[in-house]
């Protein structure tokens, strides 16, 4: 089956993606064309059914950013790199005959013209180049700053040509006369670009046909209609196992595509009903992870929530109060190791260090740990002191939180948490 991808850009960008989509096979290019790139938002909202989205460059994808991060498919946009400038700066060389301290070029990131440069042994003082990562940084992005530094430029004669990665700066300094050129974006980006497109589109795709199992425990049977109708709007099938447990069959899109809306309603009628689901490459595997994920619902201390496991064991939830993810499988060497010099599951340790990478401060106490990993103060303690004679624990202080009582330990970690 082919891949349907969305392709969002200017008329020019839009006409070099024509001309190689021939190359791309199994692959359908819907086109959407803007003139600015803000516009890129409202075409987003109204795609027809596609794949994947396939952007011009930095701009029109920072500009739908948070729209774009909510969808359901991959969108991603044609990088500028060192050949995308290299070509540029050559073909500038080459047919307009002009040296490089005479250009002026604006693009996403200066570096790269830098890494071009030092790459050939070419030292230039001063170099005219304005990025516009930093104005994206601060919401300051105006385009006509990009007109301005090169028409300065040109006025104070300073140039003799300017080079534009922005479609819409091309026409502007063009209309005023000022010799500019589109940074080229050679054939093998484009085409590279949307066979990463097709790609993506094609792991999403089997990523949502995963089959995904669930089990929601309920504490009233006047609750299961409540919990056929939910089944319905997750297009899942619907058993019931006894008095308080059903189990539901579904796809991995089919719960991803679930709206917050839908679990909200569904723990607004019903009371204290835990769900888990649980994803995985057979039926079997999606069984097995769901009562895990049910079993971590079922410890929270929300009356009502939701957690997911995937098939590589990545603990998603509480829904749809919060998000947080841990990891329920180590498979790093190093950390392996470490686990089992200090006689702790390579699980409880990858979740321990999941819990230090969540915290902004990197010091807590055996009870905050409890309450993260939702198991009881002592089994916390008992991971610390295992970790402790190891001298991968060591503890940096204490705090006083109540007027009655022994102070608390503060712990470190010293472990690597970064791999």
């Amino acid at each position: 089956m082919k891949a349907r991808v969305a392709v969002i850009g200017s008329a020019e960008f839009i006409e070099r993606t024509k001309s190689v989509a021939d190359q791309v096979a199994d692959i359908e290019l819907d086109f959407y064309m803007y003139q600015q790139p803000q516009e890129a938002l409202q075409i987003l909202k109204q795609l027809l059914p596609c794949d994947a989205v396939f952007l011009s460059g930095a701009l029109p994808y920072y500009f739908s950013k948070d729209y774009h991060e909510q969808l359901q498919i991959p969108v991603f946009y044609l990088v500028q790199d060192e050949m995308t400038v290299a070509s540029s700066l050559l073909a500038a060389l080459y047919h307009k005959k002009i040296s490089v301290e005479r250009i002026s070029i604006d693009l996403f990131d200066a570096s790269i013209v830098s890494n071009v440069l030092t790459a050939v042994d070419i030292e230039v003082t001063p170099m005219h180049v304005m990025d516009y990562e930093h104005f994206l940084q601060k919401d300051l992005y105006d385009f006509n700053q990009l007109v301005s530094f090169h028409q300065s430029l040109w006025e104070n004669g300073e140039i003799d040509f300017a080079i534009t990665s922005v479609h819409a700066v091309y026409n502007q300094l063009h209309h005023l006369g000022i010799p500019v050129m589109r940074m080229a974006d050679p054939k093998t980006a484009l085409i590279r670009g949307l066979q990463n497109a097709k790609e993506k589109a094609e792991y999403r795709k089997s990523q949502a046909s995963q089959a995904a199992v669930g089990y929601i425990s309920i504490h009233s049977v006047l609750q299961r209609k409540k919990i056929e109708s939910f089944a319905h709007a997750i297009h899942a099938t619907a058993q019931e196992m006894n008095d308080s447990l059903f189990v539901l069959y579904c796809t991995r899109g089919d719960i991803e595509a679930l709206s917050s809306d839908v679990l909200l309603q569904l723990f607004t009628e019903t009371e204290e009903t835990a769900v888990g689901f649980g994803y995985g490459v057979s039926i079997k595997e999606a069984h097995k992870n769901a009562m895990i994920a049910l079993s971590f619902a079922e410890k929270d201390q929300e009356n009502s929530c939701c957690y997911i496991l995937t098939d590589s064991k990545d603990l998603l939830g509480p829904f749809p109060h919060k998000q947080k993810q841990q990891k329920l499988v180590n498979n790093h060497p190093d950390l392996y190791l470490i686990a089992q010099k200090a006689k702790l599951s390579p699980a409880n340790l990858s979740k321990m260090i999941e819990f230090v990478k969540n915290k902004q401060i990197h010091h807590f106490t055996s009870a905050d740990l409890a309450d993260y990993l939702q198991v009881t103060r002592r089994s916390a303690e008992r991971m610390i002191k295992k970790l402790s004679d190891h001298g991968y624990i060591q503890i940096v202080g204490e705090e006083m939180t109540y007027q009655q009582g022994r102070p608390r330990a503060l712990y470190k970690l010293n472990i690597p948490i970064f791999f």
